[in-house]
């Protein structure tokens, strides 16, 4: 009998679990530290974003698999089959924006209203569970009496680069290459005083390597914030952004997890991009990520900044902020500097050192040598920095192997690169005598 694809979801599930257990049912000594260790790493957990594995987890899948084997592993099929678990983008928004003014409503009453006002297509169920898990994911579904005891209350800052916030939102997929289509995330920064965003941009990763040069380009533009507030995720986790935001004098804030209330203001801007922009954007503007980022700034600039805003009683985001930035930092001189990415590497004998797959040129003073490298990691094969022991010596570019062909060498250089010509130092009699 031939499998479902939700038979196959569940086994893959499953065999992910067995996985990470399966070496640890005939274990009981130090048990927990090695469920400890197993949770500390990263995964790529099939059909979730989540990247980690809690050690409670780890022990119920164990405890399951001691108990009924492989297949108490599998997941339980999902109660609500035949209801719809994909929300239209639209109708999400909608919830949640709705929501957000009528906390007194419960779940069913919110999609009795959603029906009651054409939100709901003609043939769509909706699952209650899936609206739940939607207003979770915004820290609107708690009840009053829950949140009793615990302090949400409402923040604002006073002056422009007191607080920056920032997070990733997955976007529209784009044309890259030869008609190759793949996913965007747009990268957001939002003031938190006057709602300006200092910089925003598509890219096709959500990684430190993406996220840095939107960061860079906010604080050239808009100066240095004094404190940045982001998420949990992997990308806000990373000891470069630390050493960044240390190195500028930017205290680096995480919010509690779990805890999406204090992103509010963030959540916001993203919901007005995905209604006000992207509903109606041109097909053109996905052709390429460039056309999308220009697209999208044109839109930041030309209406979002001059368009009056209800957090900010009717004011617009550009006029805030020429009213609070008086004391913003400007850009320090050598910003660039601080944004790349470093990497110690060994010269070899040849005088070169690999980056990512590219091959680098060297001094042949710093042949055996270990090196420091100090790349953009977006601009792969531009030149690089060296630097040793602190100090900066040289920068190092791409290795031009056709080039080296007719580079002159020494006799003492010459077991780094290409020998010496034979004929180099011979006579015409010397020639003439070895030929005969």
């Amino acid at each position: 009998m031939e499998r479902t694809e939700d038979q196959k979801r569940r086994e893959s599930v499953a065999l992910f679990r067995h996985a990470l257990i399966g070496d640890l049912v005939h274990e009981h000594q130090g048990l927990y530290a090695r469920l400890r260790a197993k949770a500390d790493r990263d995964y790529e957990i099939p059909f979730s974003k989540r990247r980690r594995v809690a050690v409670e987890t780890l022990r119920d899948w164990l405890r399951q698999y001691r108990k009924g084997g492989f297949e108490a592993l599998l997941p339980r099929p999902r109660s609500d089959n035949g209801l719809c678990r994909a929300l239209p983008r639209e109708l999400s928004d909608w919830l949640v924006e709705y929501k957000d003014s009528h906390r007194e409503l419960t779940v069913p009453k919110l999609l009795e209203k959603a029906v009651e006002m054409g939100k709901v297509e003609d043939g769509l169920q909706l699952s209650a569970a899936t609206v739940h898990r939607l207003l979770a994911q915004h820290g609107l579904n708690r009840s009053e009496n829950a949140d009793r005891g615990k302090d949400h209350r409402h923040f604002e800052y006073e002056q422009a680069g007191e607080l920056w916030m920032s997070d990733v939102m997955h976007g529209p997929g784009v044309v890259v290459g030869e008609k190759k289509k793949r996913k965007s995330y747009l990268i957001g920064i939002i003031d938190d005083a006057t709602r300006l965003v200092p910089y925003a941009a598509f890219a096709l990763n959500e990684n430190t390597a993406s996220y840095l040069p939107v960061l860079e380009q906010a604080v050239l533009r808009r100066g240095v914030p004094k404190r940045l507030y982001v998420d949990n995720g992997s990308v806000f986790r990373t000891h470069h952004l630390a050493v960044v935001c240390a190195r500028l004098g930017i205290t680096l804030i995480h919010a509690r997890p779990y805890q999406p209330q204090g992103k509010g203001k963030q959540e916001r801007f993203f919901r007005t991009v995905r209604m006000r922009f992207l509903s109606g954007i041109a097909a053109d503007a996905l052709t390429s990520l460039a056309a999308l980022n220009q697209a999208f700034w044109a839109w930041v600039e030309g209406e979002y900044h001059r368009a009056p805003h209800r957090g900010l009683d009717g004011e617009c985001p550009q006029d805030r902020w020429a009213e609070r930035s008086g004391d913003v930092r400007t850009a320090p001189s050598g910003l660039g500097d601080l944004f790349l990415f470093e990497q110690k590497r060994k010269v070899h004998k040849d005088r070169t050192v690999s980056l990512d797959g590219v091959m680098y040129e060297v001094g042949a003073e710093l042949v055996g040598e270990t090196v420091l490298l100090r790349y953009e990691p977006q601009r792969k094969g531009k030149p690089v920095q060296v630097w040793r022991n602190g100090k900066f010596l040289q920068e190092a570019k791409v290795v031009d192997a056709y080039a080296n062909c007719f580079v002159r060498r020494d006799r003492k250089d010459s077991a780094l690169g290409r020998p010496e010509e034979p004929t180099a130092g011979l006579t015409l009699s010397n020639f003439k005598r070895e030929g005969e």
